[in-house]
């Protein structure tokens, strides 16, 4: 049902909520009250300590104005005003609220209103691109009928993708509206009982399969457990610091790490969006400087992003040597990415020790493990012979050369387990692994998911009822850290040796004529059933003979650096999947070009 509908039957229309039409002005770094590093029960009584002080959110426009600043003092009294208006609707306790998750103050206001109401938000994610409109639509409507939602709300800007997801598929709809129908909406006088400890904070989809997505489900203790391991231990965040973000909402990264942690810890951040940053990755850099950022997280694309695309005329105009913690997670890290990156920002006083490797899923909230602050990118050289052959870590001295040992493989260290978390490396058949064997990564700790929403199946495919969970990569301990080598469902096997996606995609990315981003791998079964790796690659309108040129040139590198044939295939643009997060989706890039006859 249309908000407009119900406001227009409302005994008496509610009052919008306060906007403040002078000049924006950012919410200061230093605090009026203490820093509290998470030790809250819920996100009700997180914001309302935060309230007490001056900080709070920021919000950013493409070209590096700010257009809304948000104290949590005033998100505190926005947020329990709409709470009641929510109310007002009468849906059950623990009902979800959809919220399409774009970098906007909406979308903070309605994700707190619901922790007042006692009702669960879920954010979803927004269309990156024009041309995906269809999928989106088909995206969204997956999602509501997975969470049942009672309600859906979204900005001008996605609400006609919303309306039409609502209307597909048969769903019974929800109260449907832009943020300025609720606002319209009567105040309820029912008393405000915020979701408490043991009730569900949110639900976050996962950013993997966009045709079959998971709901997980975190309660309050299980954010809060994490909020605080990861303020106090992994970024120890204090007086002074302050936050500067581009990830996504709907992403876990984006959603714990940057929005709620802020929150629980008292610290200013300023945001802008994912689309904008892939536009102008410069202004990442150019708010950590003027704002005197401390802390951000980015994905190690991110980082190779805004090193490509910067300008050597904009090095001086930055000033990165506040920037302590520079996290980085969320994929596989190739430790010469970063390294380019810190190169080309040493003149700006970006200092390399302020990387902070971490590992995390949403399963487990966000963070499961961090390096030590300070270390910067710590890796371990291991024989990538051995390691394929008989599956096996050989570390190798710094001074061994690939010509006398065979091939070197680099990995980044994601650090310790944080604390109450235990971690087990075990066989296909769940059996625990000598130290120094390469398997899958079970952990276990306080919070881990309670499952998935209305997917019980899946959940006990991967959280056992003693609590361990199975993450699906592929790790090994080196001394006390987590080391990540891949994932066991994107394994490829050729001859017995494990061919890990990104290398081929690494390798194809080394060309000149291949863009990052523009490659997928995965595997194949030929008509006997034998494995083949098979490397898709975007690329522009060029003749057959180039065609031709270009992928033999590929296969022929990836045969002499990993001693294996891949069959490369060439595609049109926008034919490589995307997750929610951006990155690729290779089981639903592999069924589009067998759909489609490419391999």
């Amino acid at each position: 049902m249309k908000l407009s509908q119900v406001v227009a039957s409302s005994p008496a229309k509610g009052k919008t909520y306060y906007k403040d039409t002078t000049k924006p002005v950012k919410t200061p770094t230093r605090n009026t009250v203490s820093v509290r590093q998470g030790d809250f029960k819920n996100l009700a009584e997180a914001l309302d300590y935060a309230a007490a002080g001056q900080t709070g959110y920021n919000f950013y426009s493409r070209r590096g104005s700010l257009y809304r600043a948000m104290p949590y003092s005033a998100l505190r009294h926005e947020a329990r005003i709409l709470a009641r208006k929510l109310l007002y609707l009468k849906v059950p306790r623990g009902a979800c609220v959809a919220i399409v998750a774009n970098t906007h103050p909406d979308f903070v206001r309605f994700f707190f209103a619901c922790q007042y109401a006692g009702l669960v938000p879920v954010p979803l994610p927004i269309v990156m691109h024009i041309n995906g409109a269809d999928a989106y639509v088909q995206q969204i409507s997956r999602l509501l009928d997975i969470c049942k939602a009672s309600m859906a709300v979204a900005t001008s800007e996605f609400f006609s993708y919303l309306e039409r997801a609502c209307g597909s598929h048969g769903l019974k709809s929800p109260f449907l509206g832009k943020p300025e129908d609720f606002d319209a909406l009567p105040e309820s006088s029912a008393q405000l009982e915020p979701l408490g400890q043991n009730e569900l904070a949110y639900i976050q989809f996962t950013s993997g399969s966009t045709r079959f997505p998971k709901g997980v489900m975190i309660t309050q203790d299980a954010v809060f457990s994490n909020l605080e391991a990861i303020t106090k231990y992994g970024i120890d965040c204090h007086a002074g610091d302050r936050a500067v973000s581009w990830l996504p909402f709907y992403h876990d990264m984006g959603l714990v790490g940057l929005l709620l942690s802020t929150m629980a810890s008292q610290l200013s951040v300023d945001f802008f969006s994912t689309a904008d940053f892939a536009m102008r990755p410069g202004l990442w850099l150019k708010l950590m400087s003027e704002n005197r950022g401390t802390i951000s997280f980015s994905p190690p694309f991110g980082y190779e992003l805004a090193s490509l695309r910067l300008r050597t005329s904009d090095v001086n105009n930055y000033d990165l040597s506040s920037w302590r913690v520079a996290g980085v997670g969320a994929e596989m890290i190739r430790p010469e990415l970063l390294e380019n990156f810190a190169k080309r920002l040493e003149p700006c006083g970006f200092d390399s020790s302020a990387f902070l490797p971490c590992y995390g899923m949403a399963e487990c909230s966000l963070a499961v493990s961090f390096a030590n602050r300070g270390d910067g990118l710590q890796v371990d050289r291991v024989d990538a012979e051995r390691l394929a052959a008989d599956r096996e870590v050989v570390h190798l001295d710094e001074q061994v050369s690939t010509h006398s040992e065979g091939r070197i493989k680099t990995f980044v260290r994601c650090g310790r387990p944080l604390p109450g978390f235990e971690v087990d490396i075990r066989d296909s058949f769940g059996k625990p692994l000598p130290v120094g064997k390469p398997g899958i990564l079970y952990v276990r700790g306080p919070s881990i998911m309670s499952g998935y929403l209305g997917d019980q199946e899946a959940a006990r495919e991967v959280l056992s009822e003693d609590g361990w969970l199975n993450t699906g990569d592929i790790a090994y301990i080196s001394g006390s850290d987590i080391v990540i080598t891949g994932r066991s469902k994107d394994l490829i096997i050729i001859n017995g040796c494990n061919i890990w996606p990104q290398d081929l995609e690494y390798l194809a990315e080394t060309h000149d004529q291949v863009r990052f981003g523009d490659t997928c791998a995965f595997s194949v079964a030929d008509e006997s059933g034998k494995e083949r790796a098979v490397l898709v690659v975007q690329c522009k309108k060029i003749d057959d003979d180039a065609k031709k040129a270009l992928s033999d040139s590929i296969r022929r590198l990836i045969l002499r650096e990993l001693g294996i044939e891949c069959h490369v295939v060439l595609v049109p643009k926008n034919t490589i999947a995307r997750t929610t997060s951006g990155k690729p989706s290779r089981s639903t890039t592999k069924k589009t070009c067998l759909e489609k006859g490419y391999v």
